[in-house]
C-alpha cells in the first residue's frame, strides 16, 4: 500500500487513486457556468447516484476511489463531519449545499436536476423526483413541468412526486382582522359539522383547520372582531372535539374541548362554555370515567344559568339553552346509569323531556336514543324499541349519523327481542356503519353482535362475525 502523501493535495489524490481520484483532482473548482465535466460523472453507478441526489453513495463511490472525507469535506466546503453523517445516510436536499457539492466536485449541475443541460433539457436518466429545502420559483417550475410529463406519458406515480415536493412556504397571515375572518371560521365549522353528519367526521381535518384558525387569534384587530373571532374558533374547536370524539380519540377531543373552554371563557361567551363543558362531559363517561363525566356534565348544568333565556346559535351545538340543558341531563341520566343510580338517571330524564321537546327543524340533540340504550340496558325491550323507533325517525331527514347510530340501537332490541326482522334490520344497520367513519358507531354493533350470537340460526352467526368484523376495523 502507498503511504499517503504529505504534498499538495492533488498529489495526495494521487497516491491514493485506483484510477479516477486523479480525475477527480484535476477538475476545477466551480461547474455551474459550464467547466469541463468531470470523467468520474460519466459512469453509469455515479450517474445513477448524482441523477437521484444520493449524496451518500456519491460520496461512498469517492472513497472507493481512494478520496477521503477530508478531501471530499475540502472540495465541497463542508466539515469532516457533515460528510461522515451523509455517509450514514443523511440526505441532503438544500439547493445550496447541492449546488456546492457539483462546483466542488467539477460535476455539472444538471446531473442532479439542478440546471437544464446544453439543449435546454435534463441529461437522460435525470429528473426531478425529490425537493429541495431552498427550491426556487423557476425549479418548482420544472418540478411542475416533469409531472405534467408523467401525468401525459406515464411514469413513476403521480403522487409520489407530490409527496417529496415537500412543503411549500407558509400562507401569510392578514394583517389585521376583519369580519370576513369570522364568517370563514364559522362557515368551515359549518361545513365540518355537515360533512361528519353526512359521513362520519374526519378528525385530521377537522384539527388541521382549527390549528390553523388558532394562527388567526395571534393578528390584530379592533375588538367587536377579536372577541367574535375568538368565539367562533371556540365553536370550531368543538366542532373538531367531536370529530375526534366520533373517531374514538378521547384525547384529542378533550384537547379541542379544552381549548375551547378556555376561548369561551377569555371572550366571556357562557354558552360556548356550557357546551363544551357538555360535550368533554360525555367524551368522559363513554371513555370508562362516569363519575368524572358526570362532575364536568354538572359544572355545565350550572353554567348554563348564565346563558340568555333567548339565546340561540347555528353554527355548533343544540340551537337554545332550552335544548342544551336537556341534552346535558340526558348525557348526566347516562353517566348516573353507569354508576348503577337508575332512579337519578330517570330523574334526569324527565327533567330533560320538562326542558325540551325536539321538533324536525332542530339542529340537533335526541333525547329518545339514550332513553332506549338506558331502557335496554335494564332489559325493558318494549319501551327501548318505542324510544329507539322515534330516535330513527327523529334522524329520518338529517343526519346519516345520528340515522346509523339509532339503527343499530333498533336493530340490537330487535334481534334481543327474537323479532322475525331482527336480522334484516341487523344486516341493514351493519351495512349502514359501513359507511361511515365512526368509530362510535362501529362500537355500538358489539352489543349487537353480541345478541346476534344468542340466536341459534346459522344467518344470525354469519351476522355476528360480519359485525364484529365492521367493528374492529378503523375507517
Amino acid at each position: 500500500m502507498v503511504p499517503p502523501s504529505h504534498g499538495h493535495p492533488r498529489e495526495t489524490l494521487k497516491a491514493m487513486s485506483y484510477g479516477h481520484a486523479d480525475d477527480i483532482a484535476r477538475q476545477p473548482h466551480g461547474n455551474a457556468e459550464g467547466g469541463a465535466a468531470n470523467p468520474w460523472s460519466t459512469r453509469p453507478e455515479a450517474r445513477k447516484a448524482l441523477a437521484a441526489r444520493d449524496i451518500g453513495t456519491a460520496y461512498r463511490l469517492l472513497k472507493r476511489d481512494g478520496v477521503s472525507q477530508r478531501e471530499i469535506a475540502r472540495r465541497t466546503g463542508q466539515s469532516q463531519s457533515e460528510v461522515s453523517e451523509i455517509l450514514a445516510g443523511r440526505r441532503v436536499k438544500q439547493v445550496d449545499v447541492l449546488e456546492r457539492i457539483c462546483d466542488g466536485l467539477g460535476l455539472p449541475r444538471e446531473l442532479m436536476g439542478l440546471s437544464y443541460g446544453p439543449n435546454g433539457a435534463y441529461p437522460e436518466g435525470v429528473t426531478i423526483t425529490e425537493p429541495f429545502e431552498g427550491m426556487s420559483a423557476e425549479m418548482l417550475r420544472r418540478h411542475l413541468l416533469a409531472l405534467g410529463a408523467i401525468a401525459a406519458v406515464g411514469g413513476p406515480a403521480v403522487g409520489e412526486l407530490l409527496a417529496e415536493l415537500g412543503d411549500p412556504s407558509p400562507v401569510p397571515l392578514p394583517s389585521r382582522l376583519s369580519q370576513v375572518h369570522v364568517a370563514a371560521v364559522r362557515d368551515m365549522t359549518r361545513r365540518l359539522g355537515e360533512a361528519g353528519r353526512a359521513h362520519g367526521s374526519d378528525p385530521a381535518v377537522c384539527s388541521a383547520v382549527a390549528a390553523q384558525a388558532d394562527r388567526l387569534l395571534g393578528v390584530p384587530g379592533a375588538e367587536p372582531v377579536t372577541r367574535p373571532l375568538m368565539v367562533a374558533v371556540a365553536e370550531l374547536h368543538i366542532e373538531a372535539g367531536w370529530g375526534a370524539f366520533d373517531a374514538g380519540l378521547y384525547d384529542r377531543a378533550t384537547h379541542h374541548y379544552a381549548a375551547a373552554l378556555e376561548l369561551a371563557t377569555e371572550a366571556g361567551d357562557t354558552y360556548c362554555q356550557a357546551l363544551a363543558l357538555n360535550y368533554a362531559g360525555l367524551a368522559t363517561v363513554e371513555h370508562g370515567h362516569p363519575n368524572d363525566g358526570l362532575k364536568i356534565l354538572q359544572l355545565g348544568q350550572v353554567k348554563m344559568w348564565d346563558i340568555p333565556p333567548d339565546e340561540r346559535r347555528t353554527v355548533v351545538g343544540q340551537g337554545s339553552r332550552a335544548a342544551l340543558e336537556a341534552c346535558g341531563r340526558a348525557d348526566s341520566a347516562t353517566a348516573l346509569a353507569c354508576l348503577d343510580c337508575w332512579d337519578a338517571a330517570d330523574t334526569e330524564l324527565g327533567k330533560s323531556r320538562e326542558r325540551w321537546q325536539p321538533t324536525r327543524t332542530d339542529p340537533g340533540g335526541d333525547l329518545d336514543r339514550p332513553a332506549a340504550l338506558l331502557e335496554l340496558a335494564r332489559g325493558r325491550l318494549d319501551a327501548a324499541e318505542s324510544l329507539a323507533a322515534a330516535s330513527v325517525r327523529r334522524w329520518k331527514i338529517g343526519s346519516q349519523r345520528g340515522r346509523t347510530h339509532s339503527g343499530v340501537v333498533l336493530a340490537t332490541i330487535h334481534v334481543r327481542a327474537g323479532e322475525p326482522g331482527g336480522l334484516r334490520l341487523a344486516h341493514g344497520a351493519i351495512t349502514a356503519v359501513t359507511k361511515l367513519r365512526s368509530v362510535r358507531a362501529r362500537e355500538r354493533l358489539v352489543p349487537l353482535a353480541a345478541a346476534l350470537e344468542a340466536r341459534p340460526s346459522a344467518d344470525a352467526k354469519e351476522l355476528a362475525r360480519h359485525a364484529r368484523q365492521v367493528a374492529a376495523t378503523r375507517a
